[in-house]
């Protein structure tokens, strides 16, 4: 019983009634936020982290679910990010082993030099990753490369490259992060919105903040406050100073999602240039294709960024001169579109891609110390760097870094990946227990899709979903996979929510309405 109570979001908005100061409070439930609050509480530190809507509700859930040193930063000379980057990815996938695994890349070749070129180019990726290397690169003939991807252009093909990288589930990810932190003491609140700071003396003592589910305000005090909101920074920045410049720019990245007919095998595919010298992936992702990213520069930031026409079209352009098997809109199963909160350029610089990738920690006057940029691969180094900051600033007492070799919740090695539900890892017996006790929660929420009906109950139990939109989107992924399938398996997710959160049918009938809004995005 005891570990059902720990995820309870109403035994965690309960213990923090009796906080009179935190050591760390965190605003942000992304990845960086998350990451941070992990640090932060496994160095034993006091943290609060206050997430405005669900955990990594924005960018961090709509990655390319790469973990990777960025061959394209190694192209751009970029040396020490990409060499942090495959420290990580290593470190990651050793934490994380249900969710990260080891993905081949396959770049075609179809000039006489790009074999040469990719091969000494990417056995120099392979030295930098050093032990925590995933695997050698190796040049393939054309044969070789018909065989590993079928539906490939043949016209002109010379042969490929492969080469070894990480790929991961994003949300499902920071969900574990969100539960780690929950077991190591912290507390962690989803649907929590920061609407002020508290600064007393020009120093930043704390926040104020609104419970979103009861309308409850609360003020919460702390030694060190942490503004990990991505593209969000300068809401939070704006607070502090109203005049203050803004240190972000949102670059828009939309992904197209296909069934698995369109790239049959085990391998992804790498696009090293297209027409305006990005880089587009092709990978295999829970029995779908996920094809991206854009890279267009906004003015604007939202919760739900809806893809670009000019967007949508680049990347079935783009993906169609690979392919000999085609793709048209109709074969689109969903959209999605997130926003990098990269740092502003100070020169006024328009190209997202020269835009440092890196992650920058500020402080401000008041001692308000922001992190910003970075990427899902960086975000437990990221988080180091920051506590590690606020220790510098004497805003906490020394102690060390644990996240290193720190196993996040779930982590079981070599899972079954024939089964769905190894992303569960060493979860997945609890689903099966649901499914004991309850036989009807093992039947499919849709047809199309092999998600159980006892996945939205683990969800609403274990892990701190509140919401429909939670569940087909972030713990179960059916809205980025199968946006129609979603839409029409809404109304059965909302009635098994209701009954676990005791809710009544009014609710249930908000949530779907809401859902079918969200929904929108997802569908061409």
């Amino acid at each position: 019983m005891a570990a059902k109570n720990i995820y309870s979001r109403k035994s965690l908005v309960d213990s923090v009634k009796s906080v009179e100061k935190w050591d760390v409070i965190v605003i942000g439930g992304g990845a960086t936020g998350l990451g941070v609050a992990l640090d932060s509480v496994t160095r034993g530190y006091k943290t609060l982290l206050l997430e405005q809507v669900d955990f990594a509700k924005g960018t961090s859930s709509r990655s390319t679910k790469l973990v990777h040193g960025g061959v394209r930063y190694l192209a751009q000379g970029n040396i020490d990010l990409v060499k942090e980057a495959l420290y990580e990815r290593g470190l990651l996938s050793k934490n994380a082993p249900h969710l990260v695994k080891n993905q081949s890349f396959v770049i075609p070749n179809y000039r006489w030099y790009e074999g040469i070129y990719y091969t000494i180019g990417l056995k120099a990726y392979d030295f930098l990753a050093g032990k925590l290397s995933l695997g050698k690169s190796t040049h393939i003939n054309k044969g070789e490369t018909l065989k590993r991807v079928k539906t490939i252009r043949q016209d002109k093909l010379r042969g490929g490259v492969v080469y070894q990288d990480g790929q991961f589930d994003d949300s499902r990810l920071a969900v574990n992060v969100a539960q780690t932190c929950v077991e190591h003491g912290a507390s962690v609140l989803n649907y929590f919105k920061v609407n002020n700071l508290i600064i007393e003396d020009k120093a930043i003592k704390g926040v104020s903040a609104k419970d979103m589910e009861t309308g409850e305000d609360y003020q919460f005090f702390g030694d060190a406050i942490i503004n990990a909101t991505g593209v969000f920074t300068d809401d939070i920045l704006k607070m502090e100073n109203p005049n203050a410049r803004n240190m972000v720019k949102p670059s828009q990245g939309v992904h197209l999602v296909f069934d698995k007919s369109f790239l049959p095998g085990e391998d992804a595919i790498m696009i090293p240039k297209t027409e305006d010298g990005r880089v587009l992936f092709a990978v295999p992702w829970h029995d779908k294709v996920i094809v991206g990213t854009t890279d267009t520069q906004l003015d604007e930031h939202s919760l739900e960024p809806s893809a670009l026409e000019k967007e949508i079209e680049f990347i079935l352009e783009t993906f169609n001169n690979y392919l000999e098997k085609k793709v048209t809109r109709a074969d689109v199963r969903s959209i999605y579109a997130g926003l990098r909160p990269l740092a502003a350029p100070k020169d006024g610089s328009e190209k997202s891609k020269e835009i440092s990738r890196s992650h920058k920690i500020l402080v401000s006057e008041t001692g308000l110390i922001t992190i910003t940029g970075g990427k899902w691969t960086t975000f437990r180094r990221m988080a180091q760097d920051t506590v590690n900051k606020a220790i510098s600033l004497g805003k906490l007492p020394k102690k060390e870094c644990k996240t290193a070799d720190l196993k996040i919740h779930g982590a079981k090695e070599n899972p079954d990946l024939s089964n769905h539900l190894y992303i569960y890892g060493s979860d997945q017996p609890e689903i099966q227990n649901l499914i004991n006790e309850d036989s009807s929660l093992g039947e499919k929420l849709h047809p199309r899709l092999d998600f159980l009906k006892a996945e939205v109950v683990f969800a609403a139990r274990h892990e701190l979903a509140r919401t429909v939109d939670d569940v087909l989107a972030r713990r179960v992924r059916m809205l980025f996979m199968d946006a129609k399938a979603a839409i029409e398996s809404a109304p059965e997710v909302a009635a098994l929510l209701a009954k676990e959160l005791e809710k009544d049918e009014a609710w249930k009938e908000k949530q779907v309405a809401d859902f079918k809004e969200i929904a929108k995005h997802y569908t061409i």
